[in-house]
């Protein structure tokens, strides 16, 4: 119903566009927008940035357009028609604008405002201009800036730089934003006392501020718009605002509560931190390490911070609160004022149980539904520590499997998990962490999964590892050990016989035993909402068997590729992850993004274990082919059915993706995108041809265009992509690429159109 209203919307703003403008009053001119023209000479690099500034500034903005046509403006206009229909309303509530006429211009004002702009910028002396530009009920605003030379920094001087803080003040100086040739900027002013505030805070000053800092131009000695500055402080300046802070006591409350009683309570003193409980929530020799702030040590904003981010990332604690109070308002001997810290801690709830049932969508086209039962322990040894176990029953069925036999699974699994807040390491490490502690992960993990008329599979899973933030940006994990034992039993006729036509699959079920390490590099600058342009770079690097194997060799095992009696995988395995986000508006953003991942089988394995190979389409890849449909290579089965989803695998995986996001409201977002990969073989296998990867691989890349509807409801995201092949890489090389385009016909649309549902972004 939504989706038809949408298309009804379409039509009837272009069909009926160009009924506007009979619907603007008598005596009003519909405001279309505003032309800026500088004159300055200025690099185009400056000129751009300046241009953009001073647009910024130019209120109101006109009705927007949707290809030309002003829907928004028009669903205005109808919907304050008498007795409107249903789907006019409908229109005026989601998309309705009200207009802007020229009469709520007010360009003189507007004028003063850019000439404002500039004069903060350094142009002083400016001048300005403006022409209304009126065409039958439409009027436009053309402004005209005649932009005069800025004034340019030659000197920059301290005022009274023997009083100790200004002697910091000088100190920095090596890092002042203000130099010679800088131009004349009031937010670069600003800037520069918020550094030296900064700087100075760092050293102690606790009760400094940047409005203490006056800055004085002087222009009189120059004759070419040079300008000398210089920097004081504030006449009757306090004398708590220009001396350092010394922290002489730090108090901890592990348990803190607004109702609690602060008098009935035990005091451990650790290393001059006191730890207040009462009982015991927290080990007090544990809790002091992640505490930055030290008696004796003068007061930093920076390790409170640090302090905060620490606490916090323990995973216990509801709310981090850290208060500063001022001890006295005499200066101690060492000429600083004494001050004290406080931490409060609320603790969140120790034991949650819960239950959930889930629809699952899985990148390999399984959908269906989940039980989940969570059972979580906060703080359990009283040092931070969480334990998670959680038990799952599933039943999945592959969609979107066109010609092939869509397989069923039913899969039941028990995962436990123990998370430590400090590194378990011999040596101590923790100190060499400022931003946030890592923590340790102990995994333990059995899955039992069955594919009907296929197979059945149980495996057991162990790490153990690493993880944390270097800083908001950058994430790392490392897990030294990681094992998972796969036993494959109750295999049917019908899987025997795709395991018998190709050995390469057999020897991947067979590799029963995965012993290694891994390890996770991610660097996110998606956290600042605000960033124009952001990148997204993450890196995995997968080892197994190599330890193994070299110890076999070094003993001279009569089988150096099995251990217990299993056949162990060995290999080397490598992902790249690189995505670019341009915004154009907050939801308007450009995607692109580069994948690359190659595994080389080493030793007795001839290629990856099943679990590990890569494969290509479905709603996470080629959107514009099946899951599991493409590749490797140029191979394509001869016989579709339920032996295509095993065969079509591979060792390596290049992919790119290109997706431009928009928004139609505030819960349904839109895309148009183009991908474009394809997955290969490392080594040569006769029941793929054409699956080994060579020189020609960009001949066999497949590719694919289409356009997805998403309902972004803030807590999940609904995801519909429609998709069409380009080229297909399995064809003839001069039949690869799409000819026609034929959306009358039903057998095309069958063929051709690709309709992938999913959870979330697909990047």
């Amino acid at each position: 119903m939504i989706r038809k209203l949408y298309i009804a919307a379409f039509l009837i703003g272009i069909f009926s566009s160009c009924g506007v403008k009979k619907f603007i009053p008598e005596g009003e001119h519909l405001y279309t927008g505003s032309t800026l023209e500088l004159r300055a000479e200025l690099s185009k690099k400056e000129e751009k940035q300046l241009q953009g500034d001073l647009e910024s500034l130019i209120r109101p903005k006109p009705n927007s357009k949707i290809l030309g046509v002003r829907f928004g403006l028009w669903s205005y206009y109808k919907g304050q028609k008498e007795k409107p229909g249903f789907i006019i309303r409908f229109l005026n509530k989601k998309f309705g604008e009200r207009p802007v006429y020229l009469s709520q211009m007010a360009p003189e004002r507007t004028g003063n405002i850019l000439i404002n702009r500039l004069e903060n910028k350094g142009f002083f002396y400016s001048t300005e201009d403006f022409e209304v530009i009126q065409k039958d009920k439409f009027a436009s605003l053309a402004y005209r800036l005649d932009v005069s030379a800025p004034y340019i920094l030659e000197t920059y001087q301290l005022l009274a730089d023997t009083l100790p803080v200004m002697r910091e003040v000088a100190n920095s100086f090596e890092n002042r934003l203000m130099v010679k040739g800088k131009k004349l900027d009031l937010d670069e002013l600003k800037k520069e006392r918020e550094r030296i505030d900064q700087d100075l805070k760092s050293k102690g000053y606790y009760n400094f501020n940047p409005d203490l800092l006056i800055f004085e131009a002087d222009t009189n000695q120059y004759e070419d718009r040079k300008y000398d500055l210089y920097l004081r402080l504030k006449t009757n300046t306090p004398e708590i605002a220009i001396h350092p802070y010394t922290i002489q006591n730090v108090q901890v409350f592990p348990n803190y509560g607004l109702n609690q009683d602060m008098e009935d309570l035990d005091t451990v003193t650790v290393r001059g931190i006191d730890i207040i409980q009462r009982p015991e929530v927290f080990r007090p020799g544990l809790l002091e390490n992640y505490v930055l702030l030290k008696e004796g040590n003068k007061f930093n904003p920076q390790n409170s911070r640090l302090t905060s981010n620490r606490l916090s990332n323990i995973g216990n604690f509801r709310y981090v609160n850290i208060a500063f109070d001022e001890l006295d308002t005499v200066r101690s001997e060492d000429g600083t004022y004494p001050l004290k810290a406080t931490i409060l801690l609320s603790p969140l709830s120790k034991r949650t149980v819960r239950a959930e049932i889930q629809g699952v969508t899985k990148s390999n086209s399984f959908v269906g539904p989940a039980l989940i039962l969570n059972y979580q322990n906060r703080n359990m040894f009283r040092a931070g520590e969480i334990l998670n176990i959680t038990g799952k029953f599933g039943y999945e069925q592959q969609i979107q499997s066109g010609n092939r036999d869509a397989l069923r699974s039913i899969e039941l699994g028990l995962q436990g998990s123990l998370v430590f807040p400090r590194v378990l390491f011999p040596v101590p490490v923790m100190n060499r962490f400022q931003h946030s502690i890592p923590k340790t992960r102990i995994n333990l993990g059995y899955e039992y999964q069955n594919r009907t008329s296929l197979y059945q599979l149980s495996s057991y899973n162990a790490s153990f590892g690493y993880f944390w933030n270097v800083n908001r940006y950058v994430y790392h994990e490392f897990n030294p050990v990681s094992l998972s034992i796969v036993n494959l039993a109750n295999t049917s006729p019908e899987f025997e016989e795709i395991l018998t036509a190709n050995p390469f699959l057999r020897r991947s079920f067979e590799q029963q035993f995965i012993s290694g390490m891994n390890y996770t590099f991610n660097y996110n600058q998606l956290v600042d909402e605000h960033r124009k342009n952001a990148i997204f770079l993450g890196a995995t690097v997968d080892l197994a068997g190599n330890l193994f194997r070299g110890a076999k060799t070094l003993f001279n095992s009569e089988n150096p590729g099995s251990i217990f009696g299993l056949e162990f995988a060995q290999y080397i395995k490598g992902d790249v992850d690189l995505r670019f986000y341009h915004k154009f508006t907050k939801e308007s953003v450009l995607v692109s993004r580069i994948f690359a991942g190659a595994g080389v089988p080493l030793g007795n394995s001839l290629s990856l274990p099943f679990v590990k190979q890569y494969f290509a389409g479905g709603p996470r890849s080629v959107r514009a082919f099946r899951i599991r449909s493409l590749g490797p290579g140029s191979f394509i089965p001869q016989s579709i059915g339920s032996g295509g989803f095993f065969d079509q695998a591979g060792d390596i995986r290049l992919e790119a993706n290109l997706e431009y996001r928009f928004p139609f409201n505030k819960y349904l977002k839109g895309a148009i995108f183009a991908d474009a990969g394809n997955v290969w073989l490392f080594k040569e296998n006769e029941a793929l041809p054409g699956g080994r990867f060579s020189g020609n691989w960009a001949e066999e890349l497949g590719v694919g265009a289409g356009f997805g509807l998403r309902v972004d409801i803030q807590i999940f995201v609904l995801r519909f992509d429609l998709a069409t092949p380009v080229r297909r890489p399995w064809l003839e090389k001069n039949e690869r690429w799409m000819e026609e385009i034929r959306f009358n016909s039903r057998e095309w649309r069958r063929e051709n159109l690709i309709l992938n549902f999913a959870i979330g972004y697909p990047f």
